[in-house]
């Protein structure tokens, strides 16, 4: 950069410029369905590549991060954009909820989310989105069984409010599971 400022340019046409040529109006016998319209504009819009991430990846405490680095590390080299949050469904109900609530309007089409214990992070953001949510049992020094107990409260979620659930500690296959899904 030469530190210049750049050259402001006005939004508008001034009192001596003139506005340029108009587009062309259409006949009106000649616009297609609104219908159809949308539809083409939608598949427009999912044609569109971004940077956006495609897939989260949720965890409840900073100490399920090793664990859950294994789901990062298998998307990165399928060429999968994805980005990590930690929020707990228990300390941050109302983080969790809007994060979740939001996650389709942000570009994301697949969310992982892994917990030990109680495991109610995966329920609780499928309770709150309509995209796939992959859960991840995870053990920690006061689970139940070496997992089992975060592996059945995911793999018990009430009707309506489905998560999928890979094996215990088994990040890496959820993230094989969300790229299938992304492909489907």
């Amino acid at each position: 950069m030469t530190g210049e400022e750049p050259e402001l340019v006005p939004a508008e046409p001034g009192p001596q410029e003139s506005p340029g040529p108009r587009p062309p109006t259409r006949d009106p016998g000649q616009q297609q369905p609104a219908s159809q319209a949308m539809s083409e504009t939608a598949a427009d819009i999912e044609d569109i590549e971004t940077d956006a991430p495609r897939v989260a990846i949720l965890m409840g405490s900073k100490s399920d991060l090793p664990a859950m680095e294994k789901a990062e590390a298998e998307l990165k080299a399928r060429g999968i954009s994805s980005e990590t949050r930690v929020m707990s469904a228990h300390r941050e109900p109302d983080t969790v909820a809007d994060y979740a609530k939001n996650a389709k309007l942000r570009g994301l089409r697949v969310i992982i989310a892994g917990a030990g214990l109680s495991a109610a992070l995966p329920g609780v953001v499928a309770a709150h989105t309509e995209l796939p949510v992959i859960g991840v049992p995870l053990t920690s020094r006061t689970s139940v069984g070496g997992g089992l107990d975060a592996l059945l409260s995911i793999s018990q979620m009430p009707p309506g409010v489905p998560v999928a659930c890979v094996g215990v500690d088994n990040a890496r296959n959820a993230a094989v599971l969300a790229a299938r899904i992304l492909d489907a």
